[in-house]
């Protein structure tokens, strides 16, 4: 029998900031077993799942460390992070992070122009001096950028000296990885902003599930890149306060991402599609999205796990 698919929610704490994770699962209900790279996400961050899991679960989830959530204890919120969180509350979950960004003023709209400005240069492969020009202008996106190259060195994936200046980090990773972290760095740049941590935070999930899917289902290593980047692509709208087809017309994106983010068609768009569905918690489209691609859902719950350890290297959010 065909293992359920699961998803986790990612909760803020009462200042909007990632604080836990809790369990989802659809109508078929959850499976009877986790892998190992979802039950340990325990040791990284808090870890909850709601009353009405399996018996046998719920035990191996305790002894993981994860713990039983209460409703009472988290506040539901869609339009925007309450300004006055009642007493009791631990987390905020909800499409809060979704929603439009404050209207920028001063310096604040001259660092959004300079954003938008970088996702030209970046997705149109231009000169590293272009790039490094605009980045000294503002010291908030160079700052946010070598803070999460720094994060990916000590995560394990490189070793050595501390990454410094840009310079430094084209010749250690290279223009193709480097144009990821550019990108990236966006959803973490945003002063005044409250939604930044957690839309970083959702972005990088989102991206990462959407590569890792790419490699299980088959795709080469040039549509696992186009896979992350629709991934992270997807929330520019969001991030920038603006119809996402504005957004995306002055950048030189492949085809596939283009059908992907626009038309949710292609195999990339497939892959979107199934990911937006997980986190709405759609889970017969999700388990419809993986027979598609070939893909059952204890592979699925694998690369669940994966993409939001992932994460949690990306933004250093980690208890352990």
């Amino acid at each position: 029998m065909n293992t359920s698919p699961v998803f986790l929610q990612l909760l803020a704490d009462r200042l909007g900031k990632p604080a836990a994770l809790v369990l989802c699962t659809g109508g078929q209900g959850a499976p009877e077993a986790l892998p190992p790279a979802l039950t340990a996400l325990a040791g990284q961050l808090p870890c909850h799942y709601r009353t009405g899991v399996p018996a046998a679960l719920a035990d191996a989830l305790g002894s993981a460390g994860w713990v039983r959530l209460t409703g009472t204890t988290v506040l539901q919120a869609e339009a925007a992070l309450p300004a006055a969180v009642p007493a009791g509350i631990a987390y905020i979950g909800g499409d809060w992070p979704l929603a439009p960004p404050p209207k920028p003023v001063g310096q604040q709209a001259a660092s959004r122009a300079l954003a938008l400005q970088l996702v030209q240069l970046v997705s149109n492969d231009a000169d590293t001096h272009e790039i490094e020009a605009l980045l000294r202008r503002d010291p908030t996106l160079s700052y946010h950028l070598l803070r999460l190259v720094n994060s990916l060195r000590s995560g394990g994936a490189a070793v050595g000296r501390k990454v410094t200046s840009f310079s430094q980090a084209i010749l250690i990773l290279g223009r193709q990885q480097l144009r990821r972290w550019l990108n990236l760095m966006l959803f973490a740049s945003r002063e005044g902003d409250v939604r930044s941590p957690m839309l970083l935070a959702r972005v990088s999930v989102r991206a990462r599930l959407m590569e890792l899917l790419a490699r299980a289902a088959g795709l080469d290593k040039q549509h696992q890149e186009q896979a992350f980047m629709s991934g992270m692509f997807s929330l520019l709208g969001v991030l920038f306060g603006s119809p996402l087809p504005q957004v995306l017309a002055p950048l030189a994106l492949a085809d596939a991402v283009q059908r992907a983010l626009l038309e949710r068609t292609g195999e990339l768009g497939t892959l979107l599609a199934l990911v937006e569905a997980a986190e709405r918690g759609e889970f017969d489209a999700v388990a419809a999205g993986l027979e598609s691609v070939q893909l059952d859902g204890d592979e699925f719950n694998a690369l669940v796990g994966d993409a939001y350890a992932w994460m949690l290297s990306v933004t250093g959010k980690r208890d352990a």
